[in-house]
């Protein structure tokens, strides 16, 4: 049991999932109590973007840390805003599909926020590991620098 815990968390997908899927239900929960106490007055975009907010910084480090073992690597500034910028993407797309459901398909915003979680997952995963954290190889050591 203990090989097959190792093993798994050695893959940097599963790591992925782990992370966001927390993350995940964390976000929506948060869209979820600023839906449900102030939604209202901020309206479900004003709880989406609330909630994208707070999950952002705590994906973030989760992410950097455990998903893609960044953290002793790179500037965590470039990395927080190379991160951001995915959330940017992913965000922007969540502002037009959540609409879409709710006024068009006359979806309950909750129910809309769910269905898009499964469309940001996707984008958020191939940003981050491709652009977020993402590390130039390591010199191979007696290669010569200029033949690619």
């Amino acid at each position: 049991m203990i090989r097959l815990a190792r093993r798994l968390l050695a893959d940097e997908r599963f790591r992925f999932l782990l992370v966001g899927g927390f993350n995940t239900v964390f976000g929506y929960a948060l869209f979820a109590a600023f839906e449900l106490t102030i939604g209202h007055t901020i309206g479900y975009l004003g709880s989406l973007y609330a909630s994208y907010a707070i999950s952002t910084v705590v994906a973030f480090v989760l992410h950097r840390r455990f998903t893609f073992r960044a953290q002793d690597s790179g500037n965590v500034v470039v990395d927080f805003l190379r991160f951001c910028g995915v959330y940017v993407v992913s965000l922007a797309i969540n502002s037009v599909i959540l609409p879409l459901l709710v006024e068009v398909a006359h979806w309950q915003p909750l129910v809309a926020q769910a269905v898009t979680v499964v469309v940001t997952t996707l984008i958020s995963y191939f940003g981050h590991k491709f652009f977020s954290f993402r590390r130039r190889p390591a010199p191979v050591p007696g290669a010569d620098p200029g033949v690619r």
